[in-house]
């Protein structure tokens, strides 16, 4: 199938429209923070304990309540290139 014909095909299914433009702005974006934690397939709880963060901060982050400073940043990047490694370093820093 082309992508011509793909595309002719998606819409005319009435169930996969595209969204208007008006439909996209009301959408609100996932959280980075809230993908990540996903990713790693951890609970809120769990992540929290994990990277020692507080779980309400945690949940502002994922809430959109509040943003994640640059330390916090910093240490979300580290989490997600390599969150085993920061798991053990923060681990073996706790004791």
């Amino acid at each position: 199938m082309s992508d011509e014909e793909a595309m002719a095909a998606s819409r005319a299914d009435p169930d996969a429209q595209p969204l208007t433009p008006e439909q996209l702005a009301k959408m609100r974006r996932v959280s980075h923070v809230k993908v990540l934690r996903q990713r790693l397939g951890m609970t809120q709880a769990e992540f929290a304990e994990a990277f020692h963060l507080p779980i309400t901060t945690l949940r502002d982050w994922e809430q959109r309540r509040s943003t994640p400073d640059a330390p916090a940043r910093a240490l979300l990047l580290a989490i997600e290139r390599d969150p085993q490694v920061m798991r053990k370093l923060l681990a073996d820093g706790a004791a």
